[in-house]
């Protein structure tokens, strides 16, 4: 048996409208295509789908079957349609985001919030197990966006800048250094280090100061979550340097002094980086539009 989509939109309309006459306008055909259509439908079936004698026209047992199978698929291939078009018309697509930078989270909540309000139906995600492999998985598309401060040349990938930060030193009101106006490298050496869980490569600290200088701190400790970081920071229990959007709720709490790394202060840029074709995505101008906006708007209060 031949089934198509048709046959089981003609079952339905049919049963829906309570006849020939009615289901041919609503199809758009005359009435008499429709009746052979359902001729031919009932040749292959090989069974009658209507009880012809009844008013108005009703479906026979095999005429139900088909009608329940209508009701299960017309559904989803209406939904796929709908899905296909506004794929095609800009306002549908995949934002799938991994993270190389744990402090992100701060901004990156905010930005989102705004974002799905605009585009609702688009499917965001935050693919956090893949942080250490984020650029190869957006390189297979597994992933669409990857938040990055580490840009590196790569075939087909843009590598879109968002803003600048300040990596700044944080230290309890307790701290010697509290006393002084910036913090060089060799005030790490007494110090207990506090960073998230990344290689020395990717840590702001290590790569633009205390590599360098080839300075170590006393010790080296790793924590995953800023808020454990702060408390530690306010026990004594050691000090940190993070982007100065983390610090902007904790810079003049009593607990806190806050200092920038070398006299100048440190500056890096954090990129967006997407598929070359997917730049001019609608959806995916917009979320860039906001990665710019949001967070300057953050780090000023």
């Amino acid at each position: 048996m031949n089934l198509e989509f048709r046959h089981l939109r003609t079952i339905k309309t049919i049963h829906d409208a309570g006849g020939l006459a009615r289901a041919a306008d609503i199809l758009h055909i005359t009435q008499s295509a429709l009746s052979h259509q359902v001729r031919g439908l009932e040749d292959q079936a090989g069974v009658d789908l209507f009880v012809r004698r009844s008013k108005p026209l009703r479906l026979s047992a095999a005429g139900m079957r088909l009608l329940r199978l209508a009701e299960q698929i017309l559904p989803e291939i209406d939904a796929v349609e709908a899905d296909f078009k506004a794929l095609r018309d800009g306002r549908a697509g995949r934002l799938h985001i991994a993270i190389e930078c744990h402090a992100c989270f701060d901004w990156l909540f905010p930005v989102l919030e705004q974002f799905r309000r605009a585009w609702p139906e688009v499917d965001i995600d935050i693919r956090a197990g893949l942080a250490f492999n984020a650029l190869p998985a957006l390189a297979r598309e597994e992933v669409d966006l990857v938040i990055s401060s580490d840009p590196v040349q790569m075939a087909g990938v843009a590598f879109n800048p968002l803003f600048d930060y300040s990596p700044t030193f944080i230290a309890s009101i307790n701290s010697p250094l509290a006393a002084k106006p910036w913090i060089a490298a060799e005030d790490f050496i007494g110090q207990t280090l506090i960073t998230y869980p990344v290689d020395r490569a990717r840590s702001d600290v290590f790569s633009m100061v205390l590599t360098p200088a080839k300075v170590e701190p006393r010790a080296h400790r790793q924590v995953e979550l800023t808020a454990v970081i702060l408390m530690l920071v306010a026990a004594g229990r050691g000090v940190a340097v993070l982007p100065d959007w983390v610090l902007r709720e904790v810079r003049y709490k009593p607990d806190y002094v806050t200092r920038p790394v070398t006299p100048g202060g440190l500056r890096k840029t954090l990129y967006a980086a997407t598929r070359e074709e997917d730049v001019a995505e609608g959806f995916m101008a917009h979320f860039l539009h906001l990665a710019r906006t949001v967070p300057l708007a953050l780090q000023q209060g």
